[in-house]
């Protein structure tokens, strides 16, 4: 343990010598991606099941609606069973997940970052922690989403509310001799300042 830790914390000290941008820079930018992202969409990828008929073990990737409201960077998904993330999800051991956020304008140059997690679904809505706030929190960044929320009768499909915790982040700030590229320790990720700009649109809660 003391030389895995040590080879990390000589592999990020090497990374900010070679940059401007130092891990905890990059935790700082990466956060605000997520946090203040005007459409809080992200490109989710999941794995088609081994079973799946025409794709078995395949990639798939494509936009899914997030919400940042977890102080920890944790963040809340509507889930829908119908649809093909959810399944994948559903039929993965550990329902993995990564979710990748890019600036406004992406371009080479520009910071983006992916978090690679799992997602916890909360069939039973009555068990959702905080859930009138997950669910204030969730509809200030998708006021549309009023059509699909868990428990409602005149929805267009089921729907359960679920949590996708990030496990490891992935960074690229830019160009690498300007900017950190790399992996940020999660617990650098979570502890970055959350944004001011969601705690007033969407309420954090704390994590859990």
């Amino acid at each position: 343990m003391h030389l895995s830790l040590t080879f990390v914390s000589s592999s990020l000290f090497f990374l900010s010598v070679l940059s401007r941008e130092t891990v905890w820079d990059a935790a700082a930018i990466a956060r605000r991606l997520v946090d203040n992202s005007t459409s809080s969409i992200g490109v989710m990828a999941t794995v088609f099941p081994l079973d799946h008929s025409s794709s078995p073990a395949q990639p798939f990737a494509m936009q899914e609606y997030y919400a940042s409201c977890h102080t920890n960077g944790s963040l809340t998904l509507l889930f829908l069973p119908i649809s093909r993330h959810s399944q994948n999800i559903l039929h993965s051991n550990h329902h993995a997940a990564s979710l990748s956020v890019s600036s406004a304008l992406p371009a080479a140059r520009s910071p983006r970052v992916s978090l690679i997690g799992n997602v916890t679904v909360y069939t039973n809505t009555t068990l959702v922690p905080n859930r009138n706030a997950i669910q204030s929190c969730y509809l200030a960044r998708h006021p549309d989403a009023r059509w699909w929320l868990p428990e409602d009768d005149d929805a267009a499909h089921i729907a359960y509310w679920a949590r996708f915790d990030p496990e490891s982040v992935y960074f690229v700030g830019g160009f690498g001799d300007k900017h950190f590229i790399g992996y940020i320790p999660l617990e650098i990720y979570q502890g970055a300042p959350a944004s001011a700009e969601v705690s007033l649109q969407g309420g954090l809660v704390e994590q859990y």
